[in-house]
């Protein structure tokens, strides 16, 4: 039988290294989110969405200007695939409905290329709606993370659910502070993106945090450090294959997956690698931080006699 070789990498000595880049991290995406703000998408917005296709590659230049010619000044356009695709972001107007507001946005871009635009898809947000989704969401993620303090907290110690806490808060900030800097639409799509990077992040985190109890429990001899490095180490395989295996994955996604996966899979890739970073450097450290010790994590009597054991 072949003995395979651990790696004995000293994961915790750069730790405080790692903590002052998250907090860069961090602090860029919050100050992001402050100014910039998320480019909410019409689930939450409200408003009218309307695919055109041109006959030929068409500058998005131009047909701002022929929608502001038509009266329709506050209207966000984007390539949508190719440059003959166009999508067109409209904000509530007045009592007007969809098929008529679609039909007077059609008209102006044929006013300044005749026989040119082709009219594919309309879809239609009311506001109230987009409202309640956005506090719906917001909501969501709160109860998430409060469920996952205490789901920690009474598995493991306290110092570990701070950790996993303040891990999975850094890789949904960092997410979203991505798609506040490029002002990338930020759909119910994303939001499911980010709430699976939550349950993501919080799994990895587990699966270490389950070899550090059994490390402690099981080496008699080692620091509080040297015992987390041998954790990280011996789950590090299982690290690589699941997220490469899931990073392969969101990255076909993201690549052939089509313009309405591209915000959900960017997030995903986003979140594969902040949730695998976040677990070795931010979870542990942080409970390491607060002064996790072997004692913590021992067994005591009364567990050792529920499992039948001396």
């Amino acid at each position: 039988m072949i003995a395979i070789k651990l790696p004995n990498l000293d994961f915790l000595s750069q730790r405080h290294r790692a903590l002052v880049f998250s907090g860069v991290l961090i602090g860029v995406s919050l100050l992001s989110l402050a100014v910039l703000g998320l480019n909410r998408g019409l689930d939450f917005t409200g408003g009218t969405l309307i695919e055109v296709g041109y006959k030929a590659p068409t500058d998005l230049a131009e047909v701002r200007a022929a929608l502001s010619e038509g009266g329709f000044g506050n209207v966000m356009v984007q390539q949508f695939g190719t440059t003959r695709d166009v999508l067109l972001r409209i904000p509530p107007v007045g009592e007007v409905n969809d098929a008529e507001l679609s039909q007077r946005v059609l008209h102006a871009l044929n006013q300044a290329a005749p026989d040119q635009v082709e009219l594919r898809r309309v879809e239609f947000v009311g506001p109230q709606v987009g409202k309640e989704l956005a506090e719906q969401s917001g909501l969501a993620v709160l109860f998430s993370v409060i469920g996952i303090l205490i789901y920690v907290a009474m598995r493991f110690e306290w110092r570990f659910s701070v950790g996993a806490v303040v891990a999975t808060l850094h890789d949904a900030i960092v997410t979203m502070g991505v798609f506040s800097l490029f002002q990338i639409d930020f759909d119910l799509n994303v939001l499911a993106a980010v709430l699976t990077v939550i349950g993501y992040s919080l799994n990895d985190t587990i699966v270490l945090f389950d070899r550090v109890r059994e490390n402690f429990r099981k080496v008699r001899k080692g620091t509080v450090l040297e015992i987390m490095n041998q954790s990280v180490n011996e789950t590090m395989s299982r690290t690589i294959i699941t997220a490469g295996t899931v990073f392969l994955v969101v990255v076909a996604l993201y690549l052939f997956g089509g313009e309405s996966l591209r915000g959900f899979s960017l997030a995903l890739i986003i979140g594969v690698v902040s949730g695998t970073y976040s677990t070795i450097y931010i979870a542990s450290a942080a409970a390491v931080m607060l002064g996790v010790s072997r004692a913590d994590l021992l067994r005591t009597p009364k567990e050792a006699e529920a499992d039948g054991r001396p």
